[in-house]
Order: C-alpha cells, then structure tokens, then sequence
C-alpha cells in the first residue's frame, strides 16, 4: 500500500522506493523497456540500440571525503550504463542552485565534473541551469542523462536474464564506504575518520572483465539500499535463489566499526564505486583476477552463488555459521546519501 505522502524513505532505494516505482511511475509509464527496469534502459534506434539513463544527484554535505556532488553526478551516470553492458559516450548535466551559493562552491564541483568525466573518457555534450530563491534549495542539485552504445552480446546483463545455479556472486572492493564517508562529514557528527567515499567512475574497470569472459550474466552498481537490495530486487520473483557468504565480504575496518557504533548494517550502506556481478562459475576466479589488476577492484572478491533453492530470497551465512534471510532495506536509513 502506497503512503497519502512522500516520505524519505521513498528515495532510500529500499522497499519503499521498490514500491514507489512499481506501483506509481512503472503502472503510469508502463512500456517494454521501462518494465525490464534495469540501471539503463536499451532503446531501439534506426541503427542499433544504445543505453540511456538519467539520474538526480542531492548529497548532503556537497563535499565530502573521497569525493563532492560534481564528481558523484558524473560517476553515478557513467555506472549505471557501465552496469549494463555499455560503453558511456555522452552525458547531460543540469543544475538547479540555491541563490546566494557560492561562485567559487560552483566552479570547484564543475571542475569536479570535468576531471572526473575526461577519466571515464565521456562527454558532457549540453546541459541546463536554473537559480531558484534561498530558501527554495538546499544548495545545489544536478541532473545528469547519459547515452552509450552497446554491444548485441551484452544485451542481457542489465536484466540478469541469463542468470542460472552455480553462477558466482562478486564484488569489486569494500562495502559502505561511501556512506559512512559522507555521514561523518555531516555537521551534527563529530566523527574524526579517515573514511574515503569509494565514488569513481567504473566503466574502464568493466571493460576489462568483459574482455576476459563472455560469461559476465548480470552487473548492478550497489548504491542506496546497498548490496543488499541488489541481491533482494535480483532474486524478486525468479527460479533460483541467493547465497552469500558474510565472511567474505570485503569490509573496511573502520567502516565496521563505525557502523557498528551508529547501528548500520553495511550490507545496506550506500555505495558509489562498487559493481556486483554475477559471472559463470567456470570463469569467475579469472574476472576476479582481472579486477584486481586495477586500482578499483583490489580487493575484488567471490561472496556468494546462485543456488536452485529457497527460490525468490537471497540468504546470509553469518560469521558464526547461522543463517538469515536478507530483506530489502524498509524506510529510510541514511537520507541524502547520493
């Protein structure tokens, strides 16, 4: 059942964003290619296809360890079709700003922006800008759309259709570090970390573990809602099931132990530069080995397997060797992650 008002916890990207989607703008919108709801969508043109995407940026603060909002906007879009199978080409950027902003706030997130599109080789091609009163927002907001092409081969790892038992689960580094970056950078924390967002742009990444195997089936970048709710919207409705491993999870020492102080699971902590894959079990060892020889992916690890079992759910084996159902994050856990 839908809520009388928006809450925060319809943009956590958990349950109550789930049904946000499916039941408002995926039963107003309906179409074939919005229903696969993949992290881009494939859209048919007179000579090919090419993934598009688009996705608002409103972190709270706009500056923060490992990262600020410009560099966020980039990446994220680039992610999301790098996920897909694509290769980003070209990008939008929009933004709305807060009167009375700084100039100098501005052109440090619009170099952001710049740099960190030039490492992921994109283009941003054309944009917009409104300034609307103070008071009206909170400081700056971006929209960003991105176009790539894509491959026919790789056509179905947005939709994961492909997946089947015995394919291996990975992750290209350490969970919840971006979350916690920015939650220790928010003023009413006093926290004194050395906690880096992991944001960062993917695509280069990816395409060097499509180089090694065609046997990459499925890519999702785990951001709100983290890798739990990737596992949870992955296993949703299909014939097979979900195992993870929580003693394999690559987890940052002091992330740990501040999630463990504030109460987080960091199964469910925002990520910006983590990819999940799910990849044949024949070439899984050899897309971990190639992740590990970049920057980005060495700590790239196996956490889990798709089992033809409890066919729907994703399960937990804990460090203590019992095990739990991973739910998709219900309500809001950290508002203005992304």
């Amino acid at each position: 059942m839908m809520n009388n008002t928006i809450l925060l916890g319809h943009g956590s990207g958990g349950k109550l964003s789930h049904d946000l989607i499916k039941e408002l703008f995926v039963n107003h919108f309906s179409n074939a290619v919005l229903t696969e709801q993949t992290d881009a969508a494939i859209v048919k043109i007179a000579t090919g296809q090419i993934a598009l995407t688009t996705d608002s940026f409103v972190v709270d603060p706009v500056f923060f360890p490992g990262g600020d909002i410009g560099k966020l906007a980039v990446a994220g879009t680039v992610n999301d079709l790098a996920v897909s199978g694509a290769r980003p080409l070209y990008l939008s950027a929009s933004f709305i700003i807060e009167e009375g902003f700084p100039f100098a706030d501005l052109e440090r997130i619009v170099k952001s922006m710049a740099d960190e599109a030039k490492k992921a080789g994109v283009i941003i091609v054309t944009g917009d800008t409104k300034v609307v009163n103070r008071g009206k927002c909170d400081k700056v907001f971006i929209n960003t759309t991105g176009i790539g092409e894509i491959e026919p081969g790789n056509l179905s790892i947005g939709s994961g259709s492909g997946i089947q038992p015995g394919d291996q689960i990975i992750i290209n580094g350490t969970l919840a570090d971006h979350g916690m970056a920015v939650m220790a950078a928010r003023e009413e924390l006093s926290f004194k970390t050395n906690i880096q967002s992991d944001c960062a742009c993917l695509n280069h990444l990816i395409q060097e573990a499509l180089s090694v195997t065609s046997q990459i089936r499925f890519m999702r970048d785990a951001t709100r809602g983290g890798l739990a709710t990737v596992l949870c919207e992955l296993a949703e409705n299909k014939r097979f099931g979900i195992e993870i491993d929580e003693a394999a999870l690559p987890v940052n020492e002091n992330v740990r132990g501040m999630c463990e102080l504030l109460g987080f699971d960091p199964l469910y902590v925002a990520n910006e530069g983590k990819v999940v894959m799910v990849v044949g079990k024949e070439d899984a060892e050899k897309v971990v080995e190639a992740l590990r020889k970049n920057e980005l992916g060495k700590e790239a690890a196996i956490i889990g397997k798709i089992v033809d079992d409890h066919h729907g759910r994703a399960w937990l084996t804990t460090g203590i060797g019992g095990r739990r159902i991973i739910d998709m994050l219900a309500g809001e856990q950290l508002p203005r992650i992304c």
